[in-house]
């Protein structure tokens, strides 16, 4: 499938992405892409942020792809449970681990536990080896429970513009291959 024929739909995660984050480069790069927008991207609600997604997905009107990066995989994972039918794939970037996500104050509680059924659509996802807010055992444990193909990025941090990753390239060749592959 070429990028042009879905909705390639951006999910970012805790605090949103800026303007320099991979996943809003590729939203201006992308013609058929667009951003979930959450009403409060500081204090996610689980209830909201699936809800959002699930509306989204549901509204595609062609096959959804959705590029989810950190808190938004975890959104992605349980939205899948109500609209998997719809997606066509999901292309997941550094999940925090539920450990993580349990010392944040200002994420609700209600994200976990973290959905590990096997999704009904392909699925990539990249973890790192140096993740702050993942350790790459829990991201591939969990790309193997979901049934989606691991991509190791190596000492990548956590893949987001903190880490080095404005552009990375690396991701939209790895996008690239998973979307032809669809």
């Amino acid at each position: 499938m070429r990028a042009a024929e879905a909705d390639i739909l951006i999910l970012p995660g805790y605090l949103g992405s800026g303007p320099d984050h991979w996943q809003s480069r590729w939203e201006r790069k992308l013609s058929t892409a667009r951003r979930v927008e959450q009403r409060d991207w500081e204090r996610p609600n689980r209830e909201e942020w699936v809800e959002t997604v699930t509306r989204e997905v549901l509204a595609a009107t062609r096959p959804a792809v959705l590029v989810a990066h950190s808190l938004g995989v975890v959104a992605a994972l349980h939205a899948a449970q109500q609209s998997g039918d719809k997606v066509a794939g999901a292309f997941l970037v550094a999940p925090p681990s539920e450990a993580v996500i349990r010392e944040m104050p200002a994420v609700d509680s209600a994200f976990l536990p973290i959905p590990r059924g096997r999704l009904a659509f392909p699925a990539i996802m990249v973890g790192s080896s140096n993740d702050p807010y993942a350790d790459a055992s829990f991201t591939r444990r969990l790309a193997e429970d979901i049934g989606a193909h691991f991509i190791d990025a190596g000492a990548a941090g956590h893949i987001n513009v903190d880490s080095g990753h404005g552009p990375w390239p690396e991701g939209s060749f790895a996008f690239a291959r998973f979307m032809a592959k669809l």
